[in-house]
């Protein structure tokens, strides 16, 4: 059995710490896919595309970065946005799918 002074720090270590706010983004509810017509499409994968740009410059190094791994080396930040990218991507996924269906063609 470990003890606790060595089960403590692992546990901490393992449970990672994000310091910085990604945006996330939601997946396309039925509603929306019912109601989207071709220009709000548009508008919507536009906005996707600036949430994806929010995640690139929040990941930049800054001082939340060097505080983020003295915390727990990173692992944090480094799960957050993942996580930010996975569902950013697979929003603008479901909107190009829409946009194929309903207006024929896809973004370039």
């Amino acid at each position: 059995m470990l003890k606790p002074v060595v089960l403590l720090p692992i546990i901490l270590l393992l449970g990672g710490c994000a310091l910085k706010q990604y945006p996330q983004s939601p997946k396309v509810s039925d509603e929306e896919a019912q109601t989207y017509n071709c220009a709000t499409l548009d508008q919507e994968i536009a906005k996707t595309h600036s949430v994806q740009q929010q995640i690139d410059k929040t990941g930049e190094f800054d001082a939340l970065t060097v505080i983020g791994f003295l915390g727990d080396f990173g692992i944090g930040n480094g799960i957050a946005k993942a996580s930010a990218n996975k569902h950013a991507t697979a929003r603008l996924n479901e909107l190009e799918q829409l946009k194929t269906v309903r207006c024929g063609h896809t973004t370039a």
